[in-house]
């Protein structure tokens, strides 16, 4: 499984998002959760083509990326967990926790350090949520999250394989989290219970700072639950609360 997964993974990670992509796109034109507010003339442009120079960005940069960095870790026998002499399904396992541990927390910092809220903000802006919205970032912040991920492969020994399995969960639920669905309200909480869904990932986007403050996860809901940061609902209904920052707001990363 290892050696398919390393010798189709560009498929691995961009055939899921795709997939993805064209069944939130289809599902929220059938039955949309809420009502859009922006015109979609406009937003749907400017989100894919930020998804487009971000992915750009990240190959002219880093173009070995995050699997690159995993494979030189393992060709020079790098890494915390290749010293343990963990095998290698329990390395697998432990570098995807330790990656996902690493995108909640950078979330948080991308949030509460000025610098990087300026380059976070843009993905606050959207007033709406769609699958366009996993779209919507900083091409430095991607840069800077690449990058926090090949370091991490490189310290820990993280396999190559489980890399590129977790960064393509990791786009997968960047749509679905983000798509303009509901489901069933007793099906959402079991699932909130783990991972992430759409209506925690909206409590997120809420204008109310206190509330936009919570439910940093991407896939999982594990790191929010323990560090007191997760937010089941918000105080407005889901389907017609306002969302993003409001043009003078600078203080959504701590709150004050």
């Amino acid at each position: 499984m290892e050696a398919w997964i390393l010798e189709q993974g560009a498929w691995v990670r961009v055939l899921p998002f795709i997939l993805a992509f064209a069944s939130m796109a289809i599902l929220e034109s059938l039955r949309p959760w809420r009502s859009k507010r922006g015109v979609r003339s406009r937003r749907w442009p400017f989100n894919v083509a930020l998804l487009f120079a971000g992915a750009a960005a990240a190959r002219l940069v880093v173009p070995a990326g995050a699997v690159g960095a995993a494979l030189y870790a393992e060709g020079e026998n790098l890494g915390l967990l290749r010293v343990l002499d963990a095998p290698l399904w329990l390395r697998a396992i432990l570098g995807a926790l330790v990656l996902d541990f690493a995108i909640w927390a950078q979330h948080i910092a991308f949030h509460r350090i000025p610098v990087l809220w300026a380059l976070h903000k843009l993905h606050h802006t959207d007033v709406d949520l769609d699958a366009t919205s996993a779209g919507r970032f900083h091409p430095l912040e991607i840069l800077l999250s690449l990058g926090l991920k090949a370091g991490l492969a490189v310290a820990f020994g993280i396999p190559a394989a489980a890399v590129i399995v977790y960064e393509s969960l990791l786009a997968v639920f960047a749509v679905l989290t983000h798509a303009n669905i509901g489901a069933n309200p007793v099906a959402e909480r079991r699932l909130a219970r783990v991972v992430i869904t759409p209506g925690l990932h909206r409590v997120h986007h809420s204008i109310h700072v206190d509330e936009s403050n919570s439910n940093f996860g991407t896939i999982t809901s594990i790191w929010d639950r323990i560090f007191g940061t997760l937010r089941p609902e918000t105080r407005e209904d889901s389907r017609t609360m306002t969302m993003g920052v409001r043009a003078a707001d600078s203080t959504l990363r701590d709150g004050t």
